[in-house]
């Protein structure tokens, strides 16, 4: 079973962008590929969430939201505010599992952070991660505060037992400042795992067409891409 989960050291940091990424290279490979949602919070019923934004940039992917709450919040919050029932870990390790009989590559796309509730007792995408036997990429920002978030999604997945694929910036910006230029070196040091790719920021507006290059230029080559950490950080001499 190949299952990855992608989650992010908090909200807004290129978590869709880089599912999307790593969905239109593992489709240019010709896999099977599934993207799961297990909550969208924030999208009103029928309005396009973040499953549509891979669609659109990844192509024909299949694609399943098991939830969605108009608030945006914690999904146990957002589902409480509304009488809907919770999103449990078990629900959604069950439908990757399904998902993972019919397809190469089964991508599961947190909310949040790693530790955000999914509902009231506690649930929460690292205890999916743990269900399912799979690793976790961790989405990032780039700039000052970053390391904290960063190491502290690590510790917690080492202290689960979970294993931690690597650390992609999910907006890099056009003018990075000292911080950023610093973290592309720091953050594999803190969170004991690789840098595996850089998104620039606003690629989340791209055609498909134009997404693909970008996507196979800003993810490392475990992932089907070309991205060489050495040659990125080599453009910010000192």
């Amino acid at each position: 079973m190949s299952v990855l989960v992608i989650t992010g050291t908090g909200t807004d940091v290129g978590k869709t962008v880089v599912t999307a990424g790593i969905a239109a290279l593992a489709r240019a490979a010709r896999r099977r590929v599934a993207v799961l949602k297990p909550a969208q919070t924030g999208v009103a019923p029928g309005a396009p969430g973040d499953l549509a934004d891979v669609q659109r940039l990844a192509g024909e992917v299949t694609t399943m939201e098991l939830r969605r709450f108009p608030d945006p919040l914690a999904p146990d919050t957002a589902a409480r505010r509304v009488g809907m029932p919770p999103v449990r870990p078990s629900e959604v390790a069950a439908a990757a599992t399904d998902l993972a009989r019919t397809h190469d590559l089964v991508l599961v796309e947190g909310a949040g952070g790693l530790l955000v509730r999914f509902d009231p007792d506690g649930g929460t995408l690292a205890d999916v991660a743990w269900a399912l036997g799979a690793p976790v990429l961790v989405v990032a920002h780039a700039g000052l505060g970053t390391l904290n978030t960063a190491a502290l999604t690590a510790e917690a997945l080492r202290r689960r037992g979970i294993a931690c694929d690597g650390v992609i910036v999910g907006a890099w910006p056009s003018a990075p400042d000292l911080a950023a230029r610093c973290n592309l070196d720091d953050l594999p040091v803190v969170t004991q795992a690789p840098l595996l790719g850089v998104f620039p920021d606003g690629v989340g507006g791209l055609s498909a067409e134009e997404f693909a290059p970008v996507a196979r230029r800003s993810l490392a080559p475990s992932l089907g891409g070309e991205f060489d950490v050495k040659e990125f950080t080599g453009a910010f001499p000192g």
